[in-house]
């Protein structure tokens, strides 16, 4: 299973990204995805997450801002961020989920800072 992840950048406050996280080697459709992210001397905490049903949970801090969405088709999860804010600066991970057994994506930097 591989879970390529891409589309952090620098960016502005209040601009907008786009990550993508696409997955090889297993049934996409059939798995809970999600992107979790970690900032400098923090723990990892889950932003977003999808089930194979389409349910979408956020963290308090990114509800309004933030889109996770899946296309099954292309086995590719995104997370649309917009109105970024400084304290949205980590390194974004995906995450599968298939019936318990977790993969992790490589990681894509995303930082906001004027």
């Amino acid at each position: 299973v591989q879970l390529q992840a891409s589309g952090g950048g620098l960016v502005q406050p209040g601009d907008s990204l786009r990550l993508s996280c696409a997955a090889s080697g297993i049934i996409f459709s059939n798995s809970n995805v999600g992107w979790y992210r970690q900032a400098p001397g923090k723990q990892r905490e889950l932003v977003a997450s999808i089930t194979r049903g389409g349910v979408t949970q956020y963290v308090d801090s990114v509800k309004g801002r933030f889109t996770i969405s899946r296309d099954n088709a292309k086995n590719t999860v995104y997370l649309q961020m917009n109105s970024l804010k400084p304290e949205d600066t980590a390194i974004y991970y995906c995450n599968l989920d298939h019936w318990g057994f977790m993969y992790w994506g490589q990681g894509t930097l995303v930082t906001v800072s004027s």
